[in-house]
């Protein structure tokens, strides 16, 4: 079976994408799977996560999608076994300008995959997209099989969700035929908070069974990990939320072991 595509996306950032791109990674290759993790945002942080610093981020994001580098140039090996990663640096935010001159402008991670035989290299490839609705973004939607949806537990995030779902329909129908939803991953859910219960019910109510069982809770150990470049699974792999991770990953290797 030919290795998955999986865009993480939303343009409502602080939602807990990167997060959720960092440990979701980290769990499915401790189980002995190999994963190809993709920073497309300018910010880096899914790279800051590894504790990769600036200095060891000599070929990037940037440099597969505007200088036409081959994706295996630009892997690196993170401190997880199984687990690689295409690091970003703030020179990303540049590409945008640079893409728009292209006719192409919206198959080139597509091409560079293609081109890298990802899905034949890695069982799973997960693309950590910048908070937009960006070029960034629509190239990521172009070279995926689908779109895992992280969404905060709060009001606002309703709105944020259904122009979200229009425009991966737009992609499907105009660029990419084979994209679909993977599921939708609710997040930072406070149980002594009556909104994240009713904003949950809503979700499960409107997309059914898209919404993941598995829900990320509000820990503080998911927020401290990064600032020791490390995930939460390496950090605090006994938490509530690191166990979540966990659990979030077998959910997604069951749907995928059903699906095949």
């Amino acid at each position: 079976m030919s290795g998955k595509i999986i865009a993480l996306a939303n343009q409502k950032g602080g939602v807990g994408k990167t997060t959720t791109a960092v440990n979701l990674a980290t769990a499915i290759a401790a189980v002995g799977k190999k994963v190809l993790l993709i920073d497309l945002d300018p910010q880096g942080n899914a790279t800051t996560g590894f504790g990769i610093e600036q200095k060891d981020r000599k070929v990037t994001t940037y440099d597969v999608l505007i200088d036409g580098c081959s994706i295996k140039d630009a892997v690196l090996q993170t401190q997880i076994p199984n687990l690689d990663i295409i690091p970003a640096t703030v020179e990303l935010s540049g590409a945008e300008d640079e893409l728009l001159k292209e006719s192409n402008k919206i198959f080139k991670l597509r091409g560079a995959m293609d081109e890298a035989d990802a899905k034949e290299e890695w069982d799973f490839v997960l693309i950590d997209c910048p908070p937009s609705l960006s070029l960034m973004t629509l190239n990521a939607l172009a070279a995926s099989d689908s779109v895992l949806v992280p969404l905060q537990c709060e009001f606002y995030a309703l709105e944020g969700l259904s122009l979200l779902l229009k425009t991966i329909e737009k992609v499907r129908t105009t660029f990419n035929p084979d994209l679909h939803i993977h599921g939708i991953l609710l997040t930072m859910y406070d149980k002594r908070n009556n909104l994240s219960a009713q904003v949950a019910s809503d979700v499960r109510g409107y997309l059914g069974n898209k919404v993941f069982d598995t829900v990320i809770p509000r820990n503080v150990r998911i927020s401290e990990a990064p600032s020791h470049g490390k995930p939460s699974l390496l950090y605090d792999v006994g938490c509530q939320g690191s166990q979540a991770y966990i659990q979030l990953a077998t959910e997604i290797l069951k749907r995928e072991k059903k699906a095949a």
